[in-house]
C-alpha cells in the first residue's frame, strides 16, 4: 500500500510516499528555518507564510517520481502544532484526497516521531516497546503494546528539552535552531576538569516526568551570579555542562521506564534524538538492559512526510476529508 504524507505542524513542509510504512519511494522537505533564524525562534506568522509558498512545489517534486495512480491513501499530520501552519497541510490533504478520491487518513504528530523507527529498518520494534518522543515541543515517554496502542507515561512539566536547548543557546549569544549549536560548542570543550555544574531534574521523583526549565535557570543565574564572560572556551564548557546535565535527566527515567514497563524496546524520535552525546547513552542503557534500542535516521528525525504515511499505514483510520479539522492542541493518542 502506498500513502502520500503531509507534514506541516511547524516550519518544515514534508511530502512523501511510503510503500508498506517501511519503504520511501520519494521523499521532499522545504524549511523554513533559516529564516526563522533571523528572529531567533519560530514565528508563527512566518511560518505559515513560508508553508503556503513551499507545499505545492514540495508536493511536485515528489510526484515526479511516483505516479498519482500508484498512490492509494493520503495522510496528514492534524496537530499538535502551528494552527496557520497545520491548516496548510491539512486543507492541501483534503483537496488532493477528494480530487483523487482517495481515502484520508488523520496522523497524530507525536505518534509518527514514533513511526519514524520504522522507515528502513529491516528488523522492526518488538513490541511491547517504550517510545520517547524528544523534540522542541515536546517530551513524552509512551508505552505500547502494539500498533496504535499508546500509553503517555511520562511528560514534561514545563519546557520541552529542545525548547531548554533553544533558549540556553540563545543567551549564549548562538545562532536558532539551539540544539545544533550546543552540541557543536560542547564537542569543541577540551574535556580539562571544570568546576561548572548543572543541576540532574526530578531525578528523586518516582514518576517518568521531565523537568528542563531548572536547568535552563541553574544555566543563567551561574553566569550571572560569577559575572563569566561568555568568551568561546566558556561558551563550550557550559554547553558541554548543560547538555550533560538534559541528557542525565533524560537517561534516568527512560532506564526506569524501561525497566517498570518491561519492554523489549526503545523507541526515540523527534529532532533532539538526532543528539550524539543522547544517542550513546541511550544505546548504553540498550546493552545494559539487553533491549534493542532504535533511533530513526538523521533526515527522519526532523519533522518529515515519511514518517506520517509510515504512521498512517500502521495505525490510521480512513475518514471522509471534509470531517477532518486542525488540531493545534492534539495530545498522544
Amino acid at each position: 500500500m502506498n500513502i502520500l504524507g503531509i507534514e506541516s505542524t511547524c516550519d518544515e513542509t514534508g511530502v512523501a510516499v511510503v510503500e508498506n510504512g517501511t519503504k520511501v519511494l520519494s521523499s521532499a522537505l522545504a524549511t523554513s528555518v533559516f529564516e526563522q533564524a533571523k528572529y531567533g525562534g519560530i514565528v508563527p506568522e512566518i511560518a505559515a507564510r513560508e508553508q503556503l509558498k513551499v507545499i505545492i512545489p514540495t508536493l511536485n517534486n515528489v510526484l515526479k517520481s511516483v505516479p498519482v495512480g500508484t498512490i492509494d491513501a493520503v495522510a496528514v499530520s492534524y496537530g499538535p502544532g502551528l494552527i496557520g501552519s497545520l491548516l496548510v497541510g491539512v486543507e492541501t490533504a483534503k483537496s488532493l484526497a477528494s480530487a483523487w478520491n482517495k481515502p484520508l487518513i488523520p496522523v497524530n504528530h507525536l505518534s509518527a516521531h514514533i513511526y519514524s523507527n520504522w522507515i528502513d529498518e529491516k528488523i522492526p520494534p518488538k513490541f511491547p516497546l517504550v517510545g520517547l518522543v524528544i523534540s522542541g515541543g515536546h517530551t513524552d515517554l509512551v508505552y505500547m503494546k502494539k500498533h496504535g496502542d499508546f500509553k503517555l507515561i511520562g511528560s514534561t512539566l514545563d519546557d520541552a528539552a529542545g525548547e531548554a536547548f533553544d533558549k540556553v543557546a540563545r543567551f549564549l549569544g548562538l545562532p536558532y535552531p539551539g540544539g545544533p549549536q550546543i552540541e557543536k560548542r560542547a564537542k569543541m570543550f577540551s574535556g580539562i576538569k571544570s568546576n561548572v555544574t548543572f543541576p540532574r531534574s526530578m531525578l528523586a521523583s518516582k514518576d517518568l516526568n521531565f523537568s528542563f526549565s531548572g536547568i535552563k535557570t541553574a544555566v543563567v543565574q551561574f553566569v550571572e551570579k560569577h559575572e563569566v564572560k561568555l568568551t568561546d572556551d566558556a561558551v563550550c564548557e557550559i554547553s558541554f555542562q548543560f547538555e550533560q546535565a538534559i541528557v542525565d535527566s533524560i537517561v534516568v527515567k527512560v532506564k526506569r521506564a524501561i525497566g517498570e514497563y518491561k519492554a523489549n524496546a526503545l523507541v526515540v524520535g523527534g529532532g533532539v534524538s538526532a543528539n550524539t552525546r543522547l544517542r550513546e547513552r541511550l544505546r548504553g542503557l540498550g546493552v545494559e538492559g539487553h533491549v534493542k534500542v532504535h533511533f530513526p535516521k538523521k533526515e527522519f528525525s526532523v519533522d518529515n512526510g515519511a514518517m506520517i504515511a509510515s504512521a498512517a499505514f500502521f495505525t490510521g483510520r480512513r475518514h471522509n476529508p471534509l470531517s477532518i479539522q486542525a488540531e493545534s492542541g492534539l495530545h498522544f493518542s
